[in-house]
């Protein structure tokens, strides 16, 4: 079974390439945890982040936004003595920002996933990219969303980190061409547009 070059064997990849990325979100609690977990790996390697995903998912509190938007100076403190995160003030400062701004786009687009979602049209950009080598790791569509998410007040979302957001959030396909998820994910993304429109009907 052929995946994307960047899995490698650690089976913590491949759980997580062949079950979550690409797929596309439309949870804000997921987007919000990405955004966090992206945050946070800056510097640092994916791997490093998703092995203390449990971590975070405790100390961030299931990743409630509204949650995390009101925690303290004392909290803060608090969890950089816990080793189930990386101990970043800055990143843990940023994230604690970046929930109030992450607020402040539900209540004025009703989600944030509406916001993130209009960038495309509301459909999955699928790229054919053929090896890793090919893939980017910034474009001008996360040139755009970084430029306007740090203008409204979040930190920690240079364009890279957003492409990785966008990436792992399936607004955008990046599964090399050969890779067995390519072609599932795609045919996830119209079979939900299929029966969507049944009921719709």
């Amino acid at each position: 079974m052929k995946r994307c070059a960047w899995v490698g064997s650690d089976q913590i990849y491949v759980d997580y390439h062949d079950q979550e990325w690409g797929v596309p979100v439309h949870d804000d609690r997921v987007h919000f945890e990405f955004l966090v977990l992206e945050g946070a790996q800056a510097g640092l390697s994916w791997i490093t982040i998703l092995k203390r995903r449990e971590g975070y998912k405790r100390v961030y509190e299931g990743f409630d936004p509204e949650v995390v938007a009101e925690f303290s100076n004392t909290k803060q403190q608090a969890m950089l003595k816990d080793a189930g995160i990386i101990r970043n003030k800055l990143k843990v400062a940023s994230s604690v920002k970046n929930a109030k701004v992450f607020l402040e786009i539900q209540k004025e687009f009703g989600s944030f996933d509406d916001y993130i979602w209009k960038f495309v049209g509301g459909s999955p950009l699928v790229n054919s990219f053929k090896k890793m080598s090919e893939v980017p790791v910034s474009t001008e569509l996360s040139d755009t969303v970084s430029k306007d998410l740090k203008k409204r007040g979040m930190s920690f979302v240079g364009t890279t980190i957003i492409y990785a957001h966008l990436q792992a959030t399936g607004v955008v396909n990046d599964h090399e061409v050969g890779c067995f998820r390519y072609d599932q994910v795609q045919s996830e993304v119209c079979a939900k547009k299929h029966n969507l429109s049944r009921v719709i009907l």
